[in-house]
């Protein structure tokens, strides 16, 4: 259901440390000096030891020096740049906003005080300001190979995509072996869908410094997409070595397709949202209560269009007690003026297009419209903006659905689940305070009528006699072991078909030759074709047989959808949210029988399915009957309950302190 995680690295965060020991020049003379308190006059030896005394952490003694430096000395660019750099470092981008401002009047023709000043102003969120620093760094020195990188950072970050990879691109042609241009290039190489080149600048990356952050992961994660397995029993090998170690060897998002491990997930988040979503500033909210006649709900996403989250919400937003809720949509993704945007925009009190604001302008509205609870419906996956919750704009502050599993914050305040997905011995491993729903967390998409005309097996590609076997996965769940269990159900069922829905043709080729490496015909996968409408993607289901689930990376909306559709799943249950997903869902649908909970049991019960064409006609038609009363087609009784759900972190704020039993989780 996430959209791919891809994100620029964060070592090229917006910071300014790494540049004194550079500003300095040759560094420390080693000339004895009088210190500050002597309140001699300084010269330039003094400065350097400042700089060394920052160097060393020593920061009481540094500031010290460097005050007392510019006391003398006020026009001192790299005074100025070396106090801003401490200051932001220590206390935040508002200590040293004053610094900057004063060195970019005295000292405009010093590069690193432009881009000390763009820094700060990324820091506070304010992007436009802080590109023209950067551009004004760059004025002053051309090959500031920082200052492009920042820039393009900053650039991406404003999905402006081509001229932020421009920047990486100059930076690599002045410093082939810069690190964070390697690994921004490649990021964004992901995001123009140019795998083949990505993964090259990746394995760049990693020659220079096998530990660069996210680096390992993102290669594996980018193989993943195009189903490249050479490297993969190695790769997962070092990911979890370097997990287990502390290390920040992958996004959070990514590791989810290699491991179904609560606990490695649990870690894995934790460490990605300490590097890359700390909090920075003081609280937004510090514990005011509200008096608001409606409780005032904020779903905060970049998927509020066509999109499989906005699929399955549309129904609930259209649905929330307009007498109880006042309803606001802070959109962060493009609008793609679909019909679902549409449906969205007349539902909502409130609909803000925030996608080109600023995170701290962002989390500043939400505080000023006294939101009560705020929902992030996207958590670590493309184009969030955690940075917003990180600045508690909202007294509850909930992780729900677009992220399937902690986000290891301490401003997280909730993470609504189910007992299928977050067993009870398994809220250890959650930041959040876990809060269930009574059946399957996942609500199926309501109000989207599935077309009536099924289309021809020959429509779909098909042969018109054997059995279909469906996986309309992402190709990145698709891991090898599972693929192995599916060629073997090929091998058995004669005259059978794979049915994927693979777009990609580096990862249909790599299938295929995986398909005829295990002894299967590679003709017997079949690819699905896009066709524009969703209602008729959803009725070529019906051609189907049986819908073969991955792991340990779950099919999540693609599973809700093949139910709705009559399409049985089988599923195997394993140790973490993600790959218990599918499982939530067969309990929700009346189908428990569908779940194992292991490979050997998937594959059999598969197997079983496949040769009794009679029972496969059973589930089918029970699913489509039972659809009227199971728990998850009830989307209205789905909407009472997470209101109910809402009402008690309402309550919880409004009693402060106290405890509610009402609000604990069950």
């Amino acid at each position: 259901m996430p959209s791919p995680q891809v994100s620029p690295s964060a070592n090229v965060s917006p910071a300014v440390g790494a540049m004194a020991a550079a500003a300095s020049g040759a560094g420390s003379t080693g000339v004895a000096v009088s210190t500050p308190g002597e309140r001699a006059i300084p010269d330039r030896s003094l400065l350097m030891q400042g700089i060394d005394l920052q160097n060393a952490g020593q920061l009481d003694q540094a500031q010290a020096v460097f005050e007392f430096y510019l006391s003398h000395f006020p026009n001192d660019g790299i005074a100025l740049y070396s106090l801003a750099v401490l200051l932001m470092g220590r206390h935040g981008p508002e200590r040293a906003l004053e610094v900057v401002e004063r060195g970019i009047r005295v000292a405009p023709g010093f590069a690193p005080i432009w881009y000390a000043h763009a820094s700060v102003l990324h820091r506070m969120g304010r992007r436009d300001a802080a590109l023209a620093s950067y551009d004004r760094a760059l004025e002053v020195k051309p090959d500031y190979v920082e200052a492009m990188i920042n820039s393009g950072t900053l650039l991406r970050e404003t999905l402006q995509h081509l001229p932020a990879l421009e920047r990486f691109n100059r930076a690599l042609a002045i410093n082939p072996d810069n690190q964070n241009a390697l690994s921004n290039c490649a990021v964004m190489l992901t995001e123009f869908k140019r795998p083949l080149e990505a993964i090259a600048m990746f394995d760049r990356l990693l020659k220079i410094n096998p530990d660069f952050e996210w680096g390992i992961g993102s290669i594996c994660y980018e193989r993943m997409h195009i189903c490249d397995w050479s490297h993969f029993d190695a790769d997962v090998a070092t990911i979890l070595a370097g997990i287990e170690a502390g290390k920040p060897s992958a996004k959070s998002l990514g590791v989810m397709a290699i491991t179904d491990s609560a606990a490695v997930h649990h870690r894995c988040a934790e460490t990605f949202a300490d590097l890359r979503y700390p909090v920075r500033h003081a609280p937004l909210w510090s514990g005011e209560r509200y008096k608001h006649d409606r409780i005032r709900i904020a779903y905060v996403s970049p998927d509020l269009r066509e999109h499989p989250v906005g699929h399955l919400m549309a129904g609930i937003f259209e649905r929330h007690d307009k007498n109880r809720f006042e309803t606001i949509a802070i959109s962060i993704g493009v609008n793609d003026d679909s019909r679902l945007r549409q449906r969205m925009l007349a539902t909502f009190d409130h609909f803000i297009d925030a996608r080109m604001m600023e995170s701290r302008r962002i989390a500043e509205i939400m505080r000023e419209m006294e939101v009560d609870v705020a929902i992030d419906l996207a958590g670590f996956t493309s184009d969030s903006r955690s940075e917003v919750f990180a600045m508690r704009p909202a007294p509850a502050q909930v992780n729900y659905l677009g992220y399937p599993g902690t986000m290891g914050t301490k401003y997280m305040d909730y993470i609504v689940a189910d007992r299928h997905v977050i067993p009870p011995e398994h809220r250890k491993f959650y930041n959040e305070q876990v809060v269930y729903l009574p059946d399957a967390y996942l609500p199926a998409a309501s109000g989207l009528k599935i077309a009536d005309r099924t289309p021809t097996r020959a429509e779909c590609g098909l042969p018109e006699e054997g059995v279909v076997f469906c996986s309309f996965n992402h190709d990145y769940k698709i891991a090898p072991h599972v693929f192995a269990v599916w060629m073997r159900l090929l091998r058995e069922v004669p005259g059978s078909v794979l049915w994927l829905m693979s777009r990609n043709p580096l990862s249909q080729e790599n299938l295929r030759r995986e398909a005829s490496q295990r002894g299967v015909d590679p003709d017997r996968l079949v690819f699905a074709q896009r066709v524009p409408r969703v209602e008729d993607h959803l009725a070529r289901y019906r051609q189907a047989d049986l819908f073969l689930d991955t792991h340990p990376y779950n099919a999540h909306t693609t599973c809700a959808d093949a139910l709705m559709s009559g399409l049985p799943v089988v599923t195997c249950m394993g140790g973490a949210f993600p790959s218990r997903v599918a499982g939530s869902l067969l309990h929700a649908a009346g189908v428990p029988e569908l779940v194992t909970t292991s490979l050997a049991d998937y594959e059999a019960l598969a197997l079983q399915l496949a040769r009794d064409p009679q029972r496969l006609a059973r589930l089918k038609a029970r699913l489509i009957a039972t659809q009227p009363t199971n728990a998850l087609c009830d989307a209205d009784g789905f909407c009472r309950n997470l209101e109910a759900i809402y009402t008690s972190m309402w309550r919880q704020t409004q009693l402060g302190g106290a405890r509610d039993a009402l609000t604990a989780a069950a």
